[in-house]
């Protein structure tokens, strides 16, 4: 079975492990009848097996929707809230007074010189400062008619470029208030990038932080001509001479104290309607320059219904992390639920996540451990490095403590996969690492890019909780679907949000059929409110990537290849991107080769390339520098981190390794690499080679590798 293959290794003598497994079983044959009477697990296992989506007909290719809205696709979160700016009163109104954005102060900012002679910043940071509802509320009405005093007009375009924090958030319910066009662009997009999307919107005014503003903004902002305001959300920046004339630099306070000073009589007409487009939204793509998606007010109001009805209990006792990218539509998304619902946000970043993180001066806390959040999403790249870095630390720790945790970990996993709970296991055994994210996680949401079982198996364990994984494009609003909290199946993403439908088309090529058995497969093709208006001023690509049927029904064609399983679950099995047709005529999914290898200890990340003019599979590999060097040493080779990865020998020694796993994930013959080339750097957004939600972008690895790609396909393999 699948549990079977994710169990870890132990070395427990043979005898002892009788006695422990007799020991084992008593305790669960002497608990489960106060659990199966007190607990609720009965009605999750019997929900956990329950149809969760069904066809609307019978006919090959015919929608899927969940068996929540087979009659009727769901797009309103609260009567008569049809807009933003209409969600956002409704929950002030029904939210007054509880605290709603949460950030932390600095107390303390010091250098601190690492063994390499490098200066790295470390901060000290104090308790969490809340602003109400009504709070968030006024200043967001201030700023809105602050912008107005400056020109800006209802339905033009504004940009907002900015890290993650409190202050986004308030200029984005300035902005649907106000109706206008919110251009996110992603704080780690390059120059060339950046110019792109600011030139193509016309923005007039962008919002942005000193630091932004200061590196990256100060570089190309004489490449941008229509620019005539820069607003800085964190205070007063330093002046300087080399600045554009007609350029004006406003902090926000100041244009929040223009717009409580205006007179706003007749504001009333600004309002948005449902159609009118509320975010621009530039995705990072992982192919060619990044497209400008319109985000319709209903758009977002539809996604963020359907991804709302898959968390239950939700509500003002939760407590969100928001350190992902608010440009990235998953983390606006999340925010959004939870500010329609009472919940709090309080504001981190991957530097200050937790106490290990790198910006957190040792012996002083990370947020989770200060901010104790029960929600939190994360992008699988963030979801695996935990899994790694509890797994080095299980590897350290002495023989006896590390059987005991492996015995733990292996008897959960079988009570998991069974739909029983494990309280002893949890409180005794799993509690240090579940303090890793503050110990109160009772929903992990991943999405951005698939998860692979074992992680997902993994965080269930040690965090003894869900792990919902989603599935949806910034071309679907973010929406599509989520895994239920009681789904413990792992490798799959959920049955169709409630907010729409989905649909298997055939993909002749890639020898997909929705009538093949035993589950229908094909592209993935979403419809329902959700799906967005299109690209901004792309009409060519608006018209490949959407169409509309017969009945007025929008669709969304994703270039994902699915399948349904006999419950209405969906899961993603292959890319039309990904597949590349080898010399002899076989197909390879580069995205299943690299799921099935980059979950090794050595590897911290992998991508695969293939070429149609050669009959063999190679890859660019970034090693774990800690795993690599013990590789190293025991082959006895000597040399710098570079020579390392510069070594024929050790490209060998990785190539076997890889080899192993591949069989062991019945990889085919043809599939597994047969060379490689190891990069001593790793692959960060900053670096361009991976985007946001540190998804590969194979144009730009390719670019940057294409030595190394003559070089391993100069000559043939024997």
């Amino acid at each position: 079975s699948q549990a079977a293959k994710m169990k870890l290794k132990h070395n427990i003598n043979p005898i002892l492990l009788q006695f422990i497994n007799f020991m084992i079983l008593v305790y669960s044959f002497v608990t489960y009848i106060p659990w199966y009477i007190f607990s609720g697990s009965r009605q999750a296992i019997a929900k956990a097996k329950q149809v969760k989506a069904k066809p609307v007909n019978n006919k090959p290719g015919g929608a899927y929707r969940s068996v929540n809205s087979l009659h009727c696709l769901a797009s309103v979160l609260y009567p008569g809230c049809d807009t933003l700016d209409k969600v956002f009163k409704y929950a002030k109104t029904k939210f007054k007074d509880k605290k709603l954005l949460g950030t932390r102060e600095i107390l303390k900012e010091e250098d601190e010189i690492q063994p390499s002679g490098k200066v790295f910043k470390k901060v000290i940071l104090g308790k969490y400062t809340w602003l109400s509802y009504e709070d968030v509320y006024i200043k967001a009405v201030n700023f809105g008619n602050g912008l107005a005093v400056l020109g800006q007009q209802p339905k033009t375009n504004i940009a907002i470029f900015c890290e993650t924090r409190a202050e986004w958030m308030i200029a984005a319910q300035a902005c649907f208030m106000c109706n206008y066009q919110l251009v996110t662009l992603y704080a780690t997009l390059g120059g060339p990038a950046i110019v792109h999307g600011l030139n193509e919107t016309e923005v007039t005014t962008i919002i942005t932080s000193k630091e932004l503003m200061q590196t990256k903004l100060k570089e190309i902002v004489s490449q941008v001509p229509l620019l005539r305001h820069i607003i800085t959300v964190d205070g007063k920046p330093t002046t300087w001479s080399e600045f554009p004339k007609g350029v004006i630099v406003h902090t926000m306070a100041s244009v929040q104290a223009m717009g409580a000073k205006a007179d706003t009589g007749n504001k009333q007409q600004a309002r948005p309607v449902p159609s009118d487009i509320a975010v621009i939204m530039y995705t990072s793509g992982s192919t060619g320059v990044p497209k400008g998606v319109m985000i319709s007010h209903c758009n977002i109001i539809a996604g963020i219904t359907g991804m709302a009805e898959r968390i239950p209990n939700l509500g003002e006792k939760d407590i969100y992390i928001g350190y992902l990218p608010l440009a990235h539509v998953l983390e606006l998304s999340a925010e959004l639920v939870c500010l329609s619902h009472g919940c709090r946000i309080g504001y981190s970043s991957p530097q200050t996540l937790a106490d290990q993180s790198s910006k957190i001066k040792k012996g002083s806390k990370g947020d989770v451990t200060t901010l104790k959040p029960t929600l939190m999403a994360a992008v699988p790249e963030i979801m695996d490095r935990i899994y790694k870095n509890v797994m080095n630390k299980v590897n350290e720790m002495t023989s006896f403590q590390r059987n005991l945790f492996i015995l733990a970990y292996n008897y959960k996993m079988e009570q998991i996969s069974k739909g029983y709970t494990t309280p002893l296991c949890d409180s005794l055994i799993f509690r240090k690492v579940r303090m890793l994210l503050g110990g109160k996680i009772r929903i992990l949401l991943c999405g951005g890019a698939p998860l692979s079982a074992a992680t997902q198996r993994f965080m269930n364990i040690c965090f003894c909780c869900p792990v919902g994984q989603g599935y949806g494009l910034t071309e679907s609003a973010g929406a599509g679907t989520i895994t239920e909290v009681w789904d413990y199946a792992t490798g799959r993403v959920g049955a169709p949000l409630v907010c729409c439908e989905i649909k298997l088309m055939n993909w002749e090529e890639g020898g997909y059929y929705n009538t093949d058995k035993p589950y229908p497969r094909g592209e993935i093709l979403i419809g329902g409110q959700n799906v967005t208006v299109g690209y901004y001023k792309n009409e060519v690509r608006t018209k490949k990537d959407f169409t509309v049927d017969e009945n007025g029904q929008r669709w969304l064609h994703t270039g994902d290849i699915g399948e349904f399983h006999q419950d209405g679950c969906l899961k993603i099995i292959d890319r039309k991107k990904d597949l590349v047709k080898l010399q002899a005529g076989e197909y390879v999914s580069l995205g299943k080769v690299e799921a099935a290898l980059k979950n090794l200890p050595l590897v911290d990340n992998i991508c695969a390339y293939a070429s149609s003019f050669h009959s063999y599979v190679i890859g660019f590999v970034v090693p774990n520098q800690k795993e690599l060097a013990e590789l190293a040493r025991k082959k006895g080779f000597k040399g710098t981190w570079e020579e390392i990865c510069n070594s024929p020998e050790m490209e060998k020694e990785v190539l076997k390794v890889l080899a192993e796993a591949a069989m062991a994930a019945n990889l085919e013959k043809f599939e597994i690499p047969v060379k490689i080339r190891l990069s001593p750097d790793p692959w960060t957004p900053e670096t361009g080679l991976v985007t946001d939600a540190f998804k590969l972008k194979r144009k730009e690895l390719t670019a940057y590798y294409q030595m190394d790609i003559d070089r391993m396909y100069g000559k043939n393999v024997k």
